[in-house]
C-alpha cells in the first residue's frame, strides 16, 4: 500500500478549510498546508487536524502548488484548493487504489456549486481534473492563474469515478470580483508569454464564449444561474483582452 499525502495552498480560507480537511479523513496520510501568510483563522482550524503547516510567500498559482509538491513526506499526491472536497464516491476510490496505485496520474470529474445550486453544464461539468500523482512522473505548469498538472511524456493515466466538489462561489459579486482579478493575472502572463491582442478579438471573443457555453453547451439548462455565469464567462473574455491590449500600449491595469 502506498502512502498518500494531500497539499493544500491557503490564503484566507477559513471559510472553505474545514470542509476540505474533513473529506480527507481517513484517505491521506498526511496533509501538508501552504499557506500564503493568511490573517483569519485559517491556521487555527488546520491545526485541529494535526496539518503540517508551512509558510511561503505567494509568487503564483504554479509556484506555490509546485512547492507544496515538493514538501510532502511521499511521492503519491493528492493535490486540492481549499475550496475543493471529496465526495464519498471518490473517497472510496482513491482509498481503494492505494492498494494498487498502477498509473502515474489519476483524473476525475470536478463538479462545481454556484450560490445555491450544482452546475452541470456552462463548459463546467465534466470539468477533469488530474490531482491524483506520483511526483516523480509530473508537475504543476500552465499559465497563472490558470495551473494545470503536466505528465511526464508516456506517463501512464487514468480516471477514477467520483466527484471533487468545488465550492465556487457564494454570490454573484464574487463571481465578477473573481473574474476581474483573475484576468488580470492572466493578461499579464500573456503578455509576458507574448500574445498580443486587437479589437476585433475584443469584440468577438466574449461573443464567442457567450455562444458556445450558452448554445453548445447548454447552459441554458441550468436556468437562471446558467445564464449568469454564461454572461460572466463572456466577461472574462471581454477584460482579458482588453486588459492585454491595455498592456500592449503601455497602459496600467491594475
Amino acid at each position: 500500500m502506498v502512502k498518500l499525502s494531500a497539499v493544500i495552498i491557503t490564503l484566507n480560507e477559513e471559510h472553505n478549510i474545514r470542509r476540505c480537511l474533513e473529506s480527507l479523513g481517513g484517505v491521506v496520510d498526511e496533509i501538508i498546508v501552504v499557506d500564503s501568510f493568511s490573517t483569519d483563522k485559517t491556521e487555527e482550524i488546520c491545526k485541529e487536524f494535526n496539518v503540517k503547516w508551512i509558510q511561503n510567500k505567494f509568487l503564483g498559482h504554479i509556484e506555490q502548488k509546485n512547492f507544496a509538491l515538493k514538501s510532502a513526506t511521499y511521492d503519491h499526491i493528492l493535490s486540492l484548493d481549499a475550496d475543493e472536497a471529496l465526495d464519498d464516491e471518490l473517497r472510496e476510490q482513491i482509498t481503494a487504489i492505494k492498494n494498487n496505485f498502477e498509473a502515474d496520474g489519476y483524473y476525475f470529474n470536478r463538479l462545481t456549486h454556484y450560490v445555491d445550486q450544482w452546475i452541470y453544464r456552462c463548459g463546467w461539468y465534466p470539468d477533469s481534473k488530474l490531482r491524483l500523482l506520483d511526483r516523480t512522473k509530473g508537475q504543476w505548469s500552465g499559465t497563472n492563474p490558470h495551473d494545470i498538472i503536466s505528465m511526464n511524456e508516456g506517463a501512464n493515466i487514468k480516471k477514477l469515478q467520483g466527484n471533487l466538489l468545488h465550492y465556487s462561489y457564494d454570490s454573484i459579486t464574487d463571481h465578477v470580483n473573481q473574474t476581474n482579478k483573475f484576468t488580470t493575472i492572466a493578461a499579464m502572463a500573456a503578455y509576458k508569454n507574448g500574445k498580443r491582442s486587437n479589437n476585433f478579438k475584443i469584440m468577438t471573443r466574449p461573443l464567442l464564449k457567450f455562444f458556445k457555453d450558452y448554445f453548445l453547451k447548454r447552459g441554458f439548462l441550468d436556468g437562471k444561474y446558467g445564464f449568469v455565469i454564461c454572461c460572466i464567462n463572456s466577461l472574462s473574455a471581454l477584460l482579458k483582452y482588453s486588459k492585454l491590449k491595455d498592456l500592449q500600449d503601455g497602459k496600467r491595469i491594475n
